[in-house]
């Protein structure tokens, strides 16, 4: 085996009981859970100000770990079918959501006049999480996961429309009713769908509230819908989680042959 097609399988495609790979992963895990720690730490100004050169130099050696790992992911790519050519293999690889999220992560390190601070983008790679999916539990679990939501997907775009409509139809309502009393809050009904989100949504932050009777009222009504109308897509996944439970624990079997049906 040459060293491309073994650094593959260490980075990327590893081998059942390969041990160099686990390491790799967990490493990487580890690493990646300190840097979303380092972040979190950092925003406090006092701990900023007396661990600044540790933080600092922390942030140096993993974007050093993350550049080393992007870049031997890139190369040894061409290692696996999916990617063979030099280079339309390599440009696929990057274009993949987890190269992206790579190239994200380290990015912001190398682009120091941008104005904002963008290491948080780092926080991202947590979703490599997913990588450790080696284990056979993990990779049920995200297929459960996908089953429910295509099971289910004709009833979320059903509840999606609906409440799409619902919030159109509340704007418009509240908008005919406030406008003339609060020009300035329920300016234009796109203006009004802000209240109209956080009204079906249950949070009411109380920037903007109706002032009159009919606007009390249909906004009463407004309420009262939205604590059902999205307490429905809610309800819609829990049940497919149940259904996709009970079929993988009682599968269903062929009254002919007996065999499991899948």
């Amino acid at each position: 085996m040459n060293i491309r097609n073994r650094t593959w399988e260490i980075v990327e495609a590893a081998k059942d009981g390969d041990t160099a790979s686990r390491a790799f992963d967990y490493f990487i895990l580890f690493l990646i859970f300190l840097n979303a720690f380092a972040v979190i730490i950092g925003s406090v100004p006092a701990i900023r100000l007396q661990w600044n050169k540790f933080l600092n130099g922390f942030e140096v050696f993993s974007v050093a770990i993350f550049t080393l790992e992007y870049i031997a992911r890139l190369w040894a790519c061409t290692a696996s079918p999916s990617f063979h050519g030099q280079i339309r293999g390599r440009i696929r690889f990057a274009f993949r959501m987890m190269s992206i999220i790579d190239l994200l992560a380290i990015m912001p390190f190398y682009l120091p006049f941008c104005g904002a601070d963008l290491r948080a983008l780092r926080v991202l790679r947590l979703l490599r999480i997913f990588r450790v999916a080696k284990i056979t539990r993990y990779y049920a679990s995200l297929d459960l996961v996908k089953d429910v939501f295509q099971s289910k997907k004709e009833e979320l775009v059903l509840t999606s429309v609906l409440m799409s409509i619902l919030l159109v139809v509340s704007s418009s309502i509240l908008f005919h009713c406030e406008n003339t009393i609060q020009p300035d809050i329920f300016s234009s009904i796109p203006a009004t769908m802000w209240w109209s989100v956080a009204t079906l949504t249950t949070v009411g932050y109380g920037d903007m509230y109706p002032v009159t009777i009919a606007g009390k009222f249909f906004a009463s009504v407004i309420a009262i819908l939205g604590i059902g109308m999205f307490a429905l897509p809610t309800g819609i996944i829990g049940a497919g989680f149940v259904e996709a439970v009970q079929k993988k624990k009682c599968p269903q079997a062929c009254p002919h042959c007996g065999k499991e049906l899948r």
